[in-house]
Formats: C-alpha cells, structure tokens, sequence
C-alpha cells in the first residue's frame, strides 16, 4: 500500500470501511453495530468474542466477512471431547519415515471458534496461547500463524450445563465482548424474505490480507493527544473497586475491575473508530463509542449486583 501520506492512507481505511459494510449487508440484515465491532477489531488486531443465543447468524456473519476480505477461513465446533491437538495439528510419519508437522485449523487467517465454553481447559487454552503469541508449539517447534490471525468465538449466553466457562484471566485476551440481539420486527420479515427464496448473493473482495496488515499498522500510527490518553487510563482505574477513583456504584456492586489491557484495547479501538469515521486522531467520543465493548468482560460483578439486576452497561455508562 502505497499511499503519499497517513492522512491519504486514513481516507482510504474509511472508504475501505464503508465498501466492506455495504458488501457484509448484501448478506447480513441488520446488526450494524456488531459488524462494526467486529471490522474495528480486525483493523486493531484484536480478537472478538460475539455472545448470542442460537440462529443469530453468528457463523453467517463471521464466514461473510472473511469472504468480502479475501482471506483463508476455518470453523472450528467447539464440542467437549476435542483435544489441543485436533485444533493445532500434529506430527505424522509420512512415506520415508521422518515426522511431519500437518497443520492444523489453526492455520488460517480468521478462525471463528464456535461455541467455545462447550470444550476443556485444555483446549480452550491451546487457542488462548496461539491467539496471545501468534504462534503454536507442537513437540518443541514452535510454527508461527498466518498474518493477519483473528480469532472470532462465539458462546451462547443461557444454555451453560456440561459448558466450560471462560476465566476472567482468559476472556482479557478478547479485546471486545460483543453481544448479539434479536432482530428488529422490520430486520426479521426481511430476513426470511431473503433466506427462504433461491436468490443467489454474490459477494466482491474488498481487501486482500497485505491491505489489512498495512491498515493495522496505520492504526497504531494514529496521533492521540494525552488528554485522550489519560481518559482511556482513568475510566479503567474508575473500574477497580476499593481504589481512589472508585466510585460508590463500583465499591458496591463490582467485585474485580479491569487491567493495564483494556487501557490499550481503549486507546487502539478509539483510533480505529475515529479512522474509519474519517477523523484523524481520536476523541473522548470515540473512546466512549468502544468502552461497552472492551469493558463489558473486564468487570466482575458482585453477588449484590446480581440480586439488585444491576448489568454491566449500567455500571459502564455511569462511569463516563
């Protein structure tokens, strides 16, 4: 990617937006704020973990955008007996008798983990370390992953018996938590206008993965002055319970705040949110537009705030 200067190659991230969302809706009806999650993250090299109950077209929306990027997809079903192997690959003999490493589902561009909290720890943390070091150690050798790597999984929030569920210490590895809700009335009789008829869509490649990889660093390039800064860092202080900028609502109702990481995914997500809205350096605006996202999996609720139905999105609002 060549462009003459970074406020050319921003105008370009934005119209690069712009034509992905319009190619995602061909498909997609709706769920304009999960899609730009979703393409957020993937511009911030961040991994997203998207919560729904079934047939919310979580699989739909995750194989559409790897096919409007022209990048390598693979579907992993999360199911209770797969093993770190099954994900990662192995060694075989092959003809002459010498080990071969043969890949595994890992290796592609986007992975869409399905229903992650259905397998053990052990599995779950197989993927945690190849989506935290990019990398995957098989009998010592270590095999790095394709660029760009973008883990999208997917957990339905109300059936939880035989599930695995996520640590928090886990979970800090998605940059956003991004849930999914029913269609509007209007969104649902389209859906099924669509989806039960014989029409074909065809999707276009908007990006190739070079692009991609020159829009993350662009990304990180992206002025931000300290006030901005500073904001990031004192909302996520404001989430720890029992310190100086704790309010009474967080003493009461949190019982874990967020870490040093949800600053960063804050600072990296408000960039991306004002590039792709054709603004060159950030605003407390565009932190405030991504906190929901990046807090939500971050703060741990008390018991208190269970019985009181006192839900994340509250505490968070109250804290800007």
């Amino acid at each position: 990617m060549n462009y003459k200067s970074d406020v050319e190659a921003v105008d370009a991230l934005a119209a690069a937006y712009k034509s992905l969302k319009s190619e995602i809706g061909k498909v997609i009806v709706g769920q304009d704020d999960v899609v730009k999650s979703v393409l957020i993250s993937l511009f911030s090299n961040g991994h997203s973990l998207l919560v729904g109950v079934p047939g919310l077209a979580k699989t739909l929306l995750v194989s559409t955008i790897a096919e409007v990027l022209d990048l390598e997809f693979n579907r992993i079903q999360f199911t209770p007996d797969l093993m770190p192997s099954d994900i990662t690959g192995s060694e075989i003999l092959d003809e002459s008798r010498n080990f071969k490493f043969n890949k595994g589902p890992l290796f592609a561009n986007i992975i869409l983990a399905d229903e992650i909290n259905r397998t053990p720890p052990k599995t779950q943390a197989a993927l945690l370390e190849a989506m935290q070091e990019r990398m995957v150690t098989v009998s010592g050798t270590r095999y790095a992953l394709p660029n760009p790597f973008l883990v999208l999984a997917t957990q339905n929030p109300i059936e939880q018996e035989g599930t695995y569920p996520l640590p928090e210490a886990q979970l800090d590895r998605f940059m956003f938590n991004i849930p999914l809700d029913y269609p509007s009335f209007e969104e649902e009789l389209v859906i099924v206008k669509e989806t039960t008829s014989d029409k074909e869509v065809k999707l276009d490649n908007v990006l190739n993965a070079e692009q991609i990889v020159g829009f993350q660093r662009l990304v990180r390039k992206i002025p931000i002055a300290d006030n901005v800064i500073e904001y990031c860092v004192k909302l996520v202080n404001k989430t720890r319970p029992n310190t100086v900028m704790a309010s009474d609502q967080v003493n009461n109702y949190i019982s874990w705040g967020a870490g040093p990481r949800a600053s960063q995914y804050l600072v990296l997500g408000a960039k991306c949110h004002a590039a792709i809205n054709g603004k060159y350096s950030p605003d407390i605006e565009d932190v405030q537009a991504i906190a929901n996202d990046v807090l939500r999996h971050r703060v741990v609720k008390n018991y208190k705030a269970e019985a009181e139905g006192i839900g994340e999105k509250e505490i968070i609002k109250n804290l800007f």
